[in-house]
């Protein structure tokens, strides 16, 4: 009984021992569970301010396009632009407080095991020491039968309790592990984000320098503005007529291969969808274009939106080389595994290259008004995709370019493969 009292005294000590560090533990757990808290006001602080800004461009775009309005946009939009780095890197910020969190975890975990462990061995010796000695000299030193037996059998008890602890603790840590691993693959997706945000930045910081210029040149002259808008229309018409010059000379697209209208195989290639344009003849495609048709459909988009990839597919074609009042400025033509083709045009920045392999929903690029557009908006074309052949247009200003064309048959209607339509 002596030498289980013992025992049990050491076992205390041990667990005592192991709790020894969990105030200052707990101490540190609190100053972080406090930042996250403090990070967690922050964002949300953030977020208001971004949604808040986002009604600003909604209102401003809806506006008739003038030199002010432009300008107010392009301001509004690197206003929500930073807020968002700011929103990524508070993101960010708070992973690493909650990563650093989750390691204390695990190191005290591990701790409490190790101390665990311990306690185990000891009582595995003291079991040995138990199991080698002879049954006269413990009945000698206990007094009685039973009460040899009551000893084993507490030493047997305290060695489960130990090992089912060492167990939980066990996947306790592998648990807090997994969190860990969690938590550091967010922070490496939000490192991501924080780089697209910061092209998008770089696009619309172009984009607010070619504003300026023309604020400059105009020196305010609202009518000088609305010509050169008169100016991009007239390009733009041009440019439509070409286009279907061209492709009414190609031989008729083969639309066999490809999905069924209305299967919506296709997903938004923005995050708010606004239509500003169909496709196909409409009242606005015949005053808009000497074809009397709009080869795609045109979304409402500031400046350095996120621009994604209505399907996985093969980045088929890019252009990087955008000219002032020339077709789809800045565009990239992807082709997907099902016979379709998607172009989406009138970017300020792309961020993929020819060949590269792209997954639904991917960013590729960020919308801007390169090219013939008067006014911020992305141009989303659908095509047959073994129909697409690359033409040389010519701008008014000697500028020679690539354009995607096909077939007449070969346009299809965006809205068919596109989900709820």
């Amino acid at each position: 009984m002596q030498r289980a009292l013992v025992l049990i005294a050491l076992v205390v000590l041990i667990v005592i021992s192991g709790v020894k560090t969990l105030p200052v533990y707990a101490q540190n757990t609190d100053q972080l569970q406090a930042q996250i808290d403090a990070s967690n006001t922050r964002i949300k602080q953030i977020q208001a301010e971004i949604a808040a800004l986002q009604r600003q461009l909604t209102t401003t775009t809806a506006e008739k396009q003038t030199l002010q309005k432009a300008i107010n946009e392009l301001n509004l939009s690197i206003q929500k632009i930073q807020k968002s780095i700011s929103l990524t890197q508070a993101q960010i910020d708070k992973k690493d407080l909650e990563i650093d969190t989750l390691s204390d975890s695990i190191g005290d975990t591990a701790a409490r095991i190790s101390h665990s462990q311990e306690g185990v061995g000891a009582m595995l010796r003291e079991l040995s020491a138990f199991d080698q000695e002879p049954m006269v000299l413990s009945l000698l030193s206990s007094g009685t039968l039973s009460s040899v037996f009551d000893e084993a059998a507490n030493l047997s008890t305290l060695r489960i309790d130990l090992q089912n602890q060492i167990q939980d603790l066990s996947a306790l840590r592998t648990d807090l592990e997994g969190d860990k691993n969690e938590a550091e693959s967010k922070r490496k997706e939000l490192a991501s984000l924080s780089s697209q945000l910061g092209q998008q930045k770089q696009g619309l910081d172009a984009a607010k320098g070619t504003q300026n210029k023309l604020l400059q040149d105009t020196k305010s002259k609202e009518a000088t503005y609305q010509a050169q808008i008169a100016q991009k229309q007239a390009e733009q018409a041009a440019f439509e007529k070409t286009l279907f010059d061209l492709a009414s000379q190609l031989r008729s697209a083969d639309p066999t291969n490809i999905p069924a209208a209305g299967s919506g195989v296709l997903r938004w290639p923005l995050d708010d969808i606004f239509i500003t344009q169909q496709f196909g003849r409409t009242s606005d495609s015949g005053r808009l274009y000497s074809s009397g048709t709009h080869d795609g459909i045109d979304f409402r988009a500031a400046v350095g939106t996120s621009v994604r990839a209505a399907r996985t597919g093969t980045i088929f074609e890019v252009n990087q080389g955008a000219v002032p009042l020339c077709q789809y400025g800045k565009w990239v033509l992807i082709k997907h595994d099902n016979g379709l083709a998607t172009l989406y045009a009138h970017l300020s920045t792309i961020n993929v290259k020819k060949g590269d392999v792209v997954a639904a929903g991917q960013v590729v690029g960020f919308s801007g008004n390169t090219g013939y557009a008067t006014g911020p908006h992305l141009h989303f074309s659908v095509y047959v995709a073994n129909s697409v052949a690359f033409k040389q247009y010519t701008c008014k200003s000697g500028s020679t370019l690539t354009i995607p064309i096909a077939p007449l048959n070969a346009y299809l209607n965006p809205l068919s493969y596109l989900p709820g339509f």
